[in-house]
């Protein structure tokens, strides 16, 4: 029996951001030594809706201004991972199995001058536009189907390279 059947799932937002040629942004992050990339996405605070929390990160993660995006699309529901058991208690000060995401896709609407990595609390170390049905095979592992639900949820909105 895994150990984080008793731990809450971490409430977050997640973006798919989309430039005007339909490639998604991908960050590789910063914490790990392996090729591990993924869309900006965080935590939601008290007091903030999901959406209010993705136009958050967007800022933290890669300095992206609400004034440089457009909503094109909130996915249905929430998604769901589960972290392997070896990060449970590692991550997050141990609060948490996992995280619950509600997802939304922008347009990015500014230049790829308008993203900076160069944060105050960063969390990639670089970053690369991508086609969005490549998104899975850049993820870790355990984020995988939970990227394949994303880019399901959204696949009425992109175009195959």
């Amino acid at each position: 029996m895994s150990k984080n059947k008793d731990l809450p799932y971490r409430p977050c937002a997640g973006v798919m951001l989309l430039n005007a040629d339909g490639l998604a942004f991908a960050g590789q992050r910063i914490d790990t030594t392996a090729e591990a990339w993924q869309m900006p996405q965080g935590g939601i605070d008290p007091g903030e809706d999901a959406q209010q929390a993705a136009l958050r990160e967007l800022g933290e993660e890669i300095s992206v201004a609400p004034g440089h995006v457009e909503l094109i699309a909130e996915a249905p529901g929430e998604f769901f991972y589960d972290l392997p058991d070896d990060l449970i208690g590692k991550v997050w000060k141990g609060k948490w199995r996992g995280q619950r995401q509600k997802w939304f896709l922008y347009r990015f609407l500014g230049k790829d001058t308008d993203i900076n990595l160069a944060t105050p609390h960063p969390e990639f170390m670089s970053w690369r536009w991508v086609d969005p049905y490549q998104l899975p095979t850049l993820i870790v592992p355990f984020k995988k189907k939970l990227y394949e639900d994303v880019i399901a949820a959204f696949s009425g909105h992109l175009e195959r390279a």
